[in-house]
């Protein structure tokens, strides 16, 4: 009786939370929604500036111009929130953890969250100027270019999440050096298939040009680096804390 009251107490709980996490997003969406048209120019400029001066993107489907502002408001607003989903996350599981997770599970999800919003800025700020242009430089001179707003946004969406998840690649090479899967060691000795695999993931996640490929695969290649140092930092700290934290 006492299991099952548990249980139904923790179900009741991930309910409230998923709730609260459903009413964060829907306030951050009503005014997303209002500036959804910006969102979308804002999302288009690098597309734009690499059209000939006066072109524009065109929409095929009937409700289209109006669905892609929605689905774009929709994301920002997922994003904007996506810090406040992940305490709730994280407090969640939190009585679950002994006190030196505890200290470790907070920092990890925090620099998830920067790193994915860092992998996206770089991807708009950096990837998309070079890839929309080298595509304009190599397209024939007779075609005229009126990308698709609904094919352009699926474009931006597939390269946002491919660079987001690579920039979670320290987080990830740490995880596992903390959690004892994999020692340091064999992390430096893996670093030539992990290069290998990098390159074979970036061509097959990016557009077949050697712009975007070479975008994503460097990034994170040098983020794989990044981690093992993090990780041999966080790892020669690890005994210690642990044995700290054993009799709490």
């Amino acid at each position: 009786m006492e299991n099952q009251e548990t249980f139904l107490s923790h179900l009741i709980e991930l309910r409230d939370r998923l709730v609260r996490c459903l009413i964060a997003i829907f306030l951050a969406f009503v005014p997303a929604m209002v500036y959804g048209p910006e969102l979308y120019d804002l999302l288009a400029a690098p597309v734009i500036a690499s059209l000939p001066e006066g072109s524009k993107m065109i929409a095929t489907g009937v409700i289209t111009p109006f669905l892609i502002p929605v689905k774009i408001a929709l994301m920002a607003a997922l994003l904007g929130v996506l810090p406040y989903v992940l305490y709730q996350v994280w407090a969640f599981v939190a009585p679950g953890l002994y006190l030196h997770e505890k200290r470790l599970v907070l920092p990890l999800i925090v620099s998830s969250t920067v790193l994915f919003f860092v992998g996206m800025a770089f991807c708009y700020f950096l990837v998309f100027g070079a890839v929309f242009q080298f595509i304009h430089d190599m397209a024939p001179k007779s075609i005229s270019v009126a990308p698709d707003i609904e094919a352009y946004f699926n474009f931006v969406l597939g390269m946002f999440l491919a660079f987001g998840i690579a920039f979670e690649i320290p987080v990830v090479v740490v995880v596992l050096a903390i959690t004892g899967l994999v020692k340091v060691e064999q992390l430096r000795e893996w670093r030539g298939y992990v290069i290998v695999g990098i390159f074979v993931v970036a061509a097959v996640v990016t557009p077949p040009d050697v712009v975007s490929q070479l975008a994503l695969a460097i990034p994170m290649c040098l983020l794989y680096e990044l981690g093992i140092l993090v990780a041999q930092v966080v790892a020669r700290k690890k005994v210690p804390a642990v044995a700290g934290t054993s009799n709490e």
